[in-house]
């Protein structure tokens, strides 16, 4: 059992009260707004460059949104079959997109038709992206291949053929134009260099690969597959550094944010946790359904995530100047004629009174009660207005609660000031005849549940020793009156023969 300290601490501690600045920081998003799109929502990518527009990959279309906009202000149709992989290059102007038939398609951010096509690949094209060079362009395919494409001349430069399952992740270095990252079905996480045509690290993630993530310092590789997102050092050759499980369904994308690099995990579970440079998670959001893509602006002013039913969250960083606006702003009133319409008006005699029933609203106890959440309703009907005013009030609550079968819940898990609280109302009334019964209930459950820790507590201590020397002297009020009432119950049995006695004695003889 948990015990007393001198400081005002909570015997059970509740989860999540100890709040630091990176929790703060997470929790200054607004509430997300919602945009509904034509199909599942499967990639998301912020430009580089201000004013950082982002495109969204949906069904067979892209969209691409402004910061704050909830309209496309550009939107690129020209697929036959689902569009994926979305990806602007470094400078933001030209994006690059995957097709289910296998097609690369190459579009100029100001216009809507392709500028070029890539084709060779057999199946569908569900990853591609810009190398750091900005003239090539690698893409990963369902037909096991990498290939690389050269952006001026819509040529394939090379095609690498070592994974033996989908592709399904792909992370370009920015270091090196040369080097990037792929992630297959087949449970392996490879790092292809383009100077040698062949992967030269592999890693074993252990479940079909989702996501790959290069750290800015790329000393460091993230991978997501099933429930795991494992860590991996690339300068120890690819040596694994962590591996977590906090999520409990797929993890289906990752991001890092620009202030801090921490890492953002999303998954199928609906959840998108935060973690801290430990790799603990300080926070966690929630969405309506199953997470595919997620995405962070580059100034963490925005976060959009992606869902399989359709719908675009995005959520937008609070500001200073934003909470002074909505402080200052006063919400004016109605005028003062509404207050008296009506007022003076006088029903005529041939006029039928319809008579408006009035409408019973619930205590906040009772609501509490209603909702089965015992120990505040306890907590409710213990505070200073209503235990001094109405302490008929509080012993019906507690009454409840005894009924219910719950009261021992309700007072079990509780700090030094709310015991406090309860022995100071047992000391007023609990020789009160209307109410001694149900608080003589209270203090047995009292003594039981928190004995063995109330001389941890001077404060409680000394309650209770007032509770017991008030008890004390009461029991012996008590045997007292009983032995006043045996006397007299006994002279009672005494008279009453007498007076039956003379009544029925014959009248004396003259």
């Amino acid at each position: 059992m948990a015990s007393f300290k001198p400081t005002k601490v909570q015997f059970l501690p509740k989860l999540g009260e100890k709040v630091t600045e990176e929790t703060l920081y997470w929790k200054n998003y607004k509430s997300p707004v919602q945009i509904k799109e034509f199909g599942a929502v499967t990639k998301i990518d912020f430009s580089p460059l201000p004013p950082h527009n982002y495109a969204v990959t949906a069904s067979t279309r892209i969209h691409i949104y402004g910061p704050h906009s909830q309209e496309p202000i550009r939107s690129f149709t020209r697929f036959r079959d689902t569009a994926y992989g979305g990806s602007f290059r470094g400078d933001g102007k030209l994006l690059v997109a995957g097709s289910e038939e296998g097609l690369i398609r190459l579009f100029d951010i100001s216009g809507r038709v392709a500028l070029r096509q890539f084709a060779g690949h057999s199946k569908a094209v569900h990853v591609t992206s810009f190398l750091s060079d900005g003239f090539r362009v690698v893409s990963g395919s369902d037909d096991l291949s990498c290939r690389v494409w050269d952006v001026p001349s819509a040529v394939e430069l090379s095609s690498l053929t070592e994974h033996t399952d989908y592709i399904r992740a792909l992370a370009p270095s920015r270091l090196n134009p040369d080097l990037f990252v792929t992630g297959s079905y087949d449970h392996t996480v490879k790092v292809f260099d383009m100077r040698s045509g062949s992967s030269v690290m592999t890693m074993q993630h252990g479940h079909p690969v989702e996501c790959v993530l290069l750290y800015p310092s790329e000393a460091l590789l993230v991978s997501t597959g099933g429930r795991y997102v494992k860590v991996w050092d690339l300068l120890k050759g690819g040596q694994e550094l962590v591996s977590l499980k906090n999520h409990h369904k797929t993890v289906t994308c990752a991001c890092l944010s620009s202030v801090g690099n921490k890492l953002l995990t999303g998954s199928l579970d609906r959840h998108i946790k935060v973690y801290n440079s430990s790799y603990k998670v300080v926070h966690n959001f929630d969405c309506d359904a199953s997470i595919l893509s997620m995405a962070i602006a580059p100034d963490d002013e925005a976060l959009a995530v992606g869902m399989t039913n359709g719908v675009l969250s995005v959520r937008h960083r609070k500001h200073q100047k934003d909470k002074e606006t909505l402080t200052s702003r006063r919400r004016r009133g109605p005028s003062y004629r509404v207050f008296v319409k009506g007022k003076n008006f006088m029903p005529r005699e041939d006029d039928f009174l319809v008579s408006k029933p009035v409408k019973q609203y619930l205590r906040k106890y009772d609501k509490q009660l209603k909702s089965f959440e015992v120990s505040k309703a306890l907590d409710t009907a213990l505070q200073t207005w209503t235990r001094t005013s109405k302490p008929d009030v509080t012993v019906a609550v507690i009454i409840e609660l005894n009924r219910r079968g719950t009261l021992k819940n309700a007072l079990a898990g509780r700090n030094e000031e709310s015991l406090t609280k309860i022995l100071n109302f047992l000391l007023k009334h609990i020789f009160d005849p209307r109410f001694s019964r149900p608080l003589l209930l209270v203090g047995d459950i009292v003594l039981d549940l928190y004995q063995q820790v109330f001389h941890k507590s001077p404060v409680v201590e000394r309650l209770l020793q007032r509770l017991m020397d008030v008890l004390g002297r009461e029991a012996e009020l008590q045997q007292e009156l009983l032995q006043v009432l045996g006397i007299l119950d006994t002279l009672f049995a005494s008279l009453t023969p007498r007076k039956e006695v003379a009544a029925l004695a014959a009248p004396p003889v003259a």
